[in-house]
């Protein structure tokens, strides 16, 4: 039996992926491998996984429908689907705004409509994000809260993402699962992604933009719990619901909202380095603070984070150095 997971040369694909095979599972990864940022980052991703007995790649775009229905003979075996490939990143989606329809749309009907086809299919999860609660000011943030003021263009494809798969959960049947997932970092992260882009200044001696003039809180989460609270989302096939949909949301965060001042102070120690700092406005598309309810996930999927930013960020920097060759 196959694992197919989609994004898999992308940050949190490639540790699903390999957490999978640390398992035993059969995956098959598929990816564009578009530069939206470092190819090379992504290939070095890839070459950890092709290196391991039981991976196999294929290059496509999920919102080329041609060519994921040219996949259909390789989905034969496929018991689950753990579809994370998507354009990410809030602050891109104001300058291109189509491309996230595209991956994040397209690309989720595409996936679903592959989804139906495949004969032994058992559940599909899929990739949102706290994005979609957007406005929301009562915190924590609820998988029961109303998700229908979004402040981006990312959160609202990604709230569409999730509509579309209901409707294909009521039509056709099939469990999914969407999860969303709070500010994750970690070791092989993204390069537009906070804690990169704040090491990669410090090393270099640059100023850092701390928007909101510091005043921030994020969920922060580690790569390694969002993995394993993938797989256990994967072992637990959604239930139909009051209307006869088996469809389920659930929120994966850290359970512990940090100041966005402290974290960037464990960057500074762990690089050994004091970061000039540039305090801006809140900007455009963001809000200032995330917090995950994450009782349904510990209830139905046994969801436990164990790994504080204190413990997070300096893996992180470890793995930083050691990519870049820093001494």
């Amino acid at each position: 039996m196959t694992i197919v997971v989609t994004g898999a040369a992308g940050f949190i694909g490639s540790h699903v992926a390999a957490a999978l095979l640390d398992r035993g599972e059969t995956v098959l990864g598929i990816d564009n491998l578009n530069d939206y940022y470092s190819v090379a980052l992504k290939e070095a991703r890839l070459a950890r996984l092709a290196a391991r007995p039981g991976f196999r790649f294929v290059k496509a775009d999920v919102s080329d429908r041609t060519a994921i229905e040219a996949l259909d003979p390789d989905f034969a075996e496929v018991t689950g689907v753990v579809h994370l490939a998507a354009q990410a990143g809030v602050r891109y989606s104001l300058e291109n705004p189509y491309a996230y329809v595209d991956a994040n749309v397209t690309g989720q009907v595409a996936m679903l409509e592959a989804a139906r086809r495949m004969p032994k299919l058992k559940h599909f999860v899929y990739a949102s994000t706290s994005s979609v609660y957007g406005a929301n000011k009562k915190m924590p943030f609820s998988v029961e809260d109303r998700v229908d003021s979004p402040m981006s263009i990312y959160a609202a494809t990604k709230k569409a993402a999730e509509m579309m798969s209901y409707a294909y959960c009521h039509l056709y049947k099939f469990p999914a699962t969407g999860l969303r997932f709070f500010t994750v970092y970690g070791p092989w992260g993204r390069p537009d992604m906070a804690a990169y882009l704040f090491a990669d200044a410090i090393m270099a001696g640059r100023p850092i933009r701390v928007f909101n003039e510091g005043r921030m809180k994020r969920d922060f989460t580690f790569v390694e719990d969002i993995a394993a609270g993938v797989l256990a989302a994967l072992d637990h096939p959604a239930k139909p619901d009051a209307n006869g949909a088996p469809h389920a949301v659930y929120n994966l965060g850290n359970n512990r909202t940090e100041d966005l001042m402290r974290f960037i102070g464990i960057i500074e120690d762990s690089l050994g380095r004091e970061a000039v700092k540039v305090m801006e406005p809140l900007q455009m598309g963001d809000v200032p603070e995330t917090t995950a309810d994450i009782e349904a996930s510990r209830r139905d999927l046994g969801y436990e984070p164990k790994t504080p930013i204190d413990v997070g960020l300096p893996r992180f920097i470890a793995w930083y150095k050691d990519y870049h060759g820093i001494a």
